[in-house]
């Protein structure tokens, strides 16, 4: 059955707090540790198999690679989980920097950690950033730190899109969208 604390929760938490989280909420007598492990293995083999990028933006990233737009990638994700996908997405090709949740003190998106953290490794003014998101917390999170958003539809229904809509400062449909 669909649990929507639990989904709103763990959308912005990172593996360890989502983890505890849950072993809390939900009584569980396993380790954090363990239960992070699980997660990590199952995320990881989702990624290996299904995980592919929307359509339209492999084809945006490498119009802004070629005009020399820096960019990097801010993900509560484990790095072990973002590898599984390299057979079929070169994340390095892609990105000037990846930040994973884990190198920043705050790993959760509703803190500005990780997209601090992308700015800093591209040297960039967080005030010159354009961040995308699909979650509510990693708009507001951006936007409280100076930094310009653009909300992203994905294909969960329970995405918050008027929400999105209203905090963020642009709304993207689909990456097909964008002209290039």
């Amino acid at each position: 059955e669909y649990d929507a604390l639990a989904h709103q929760t763990l959308a912005t938490l990172g593996f360890a707090a989502g983890a505890e989280w849950v072993r809390q909420t939900y009584g569980l007598d396993e380790p954090t540790a363990d239960i992070c492990d699980e997660w990590n293995r199952l995320g990881h083999a989702l990624y290996e198999t299904r995980v592919e990028l929307r359509p339209g933006a492999r084809e945006y990233l490498a119009a802004l690679r070629r005009a020399g737009v820096p960019i990097a990638l801010a993900t509560t994700n484990d790095p072990y989980v973002l590898s599984a996908m390299a057979p079929r997405v070169d994340v390095a090709e892609l990105f000037d920097a990846v930040v994973c949740g884990k190198e920043v003190a705050h790993a959760t998106k509703d803190h500005p950690d990780v997209y601090l953290e992308a700015a800093r490794r591209l040297g960039v003014d967080p005030a010159a950033c354009l961040v995308f998101e699909d979650i509510l917390p990693g708009v507001r999170s951006a936007r409280g730190c100076g930094m310009m958003t653009c909300a992203v539809r994905c294909a969960d229904p329970r995405q918050p899109r008027e929400a999105l809509r209203h905090e963020a400062d642009l709304w993207l449909d689909s990456w097909t969208d964008i002209a290039l």
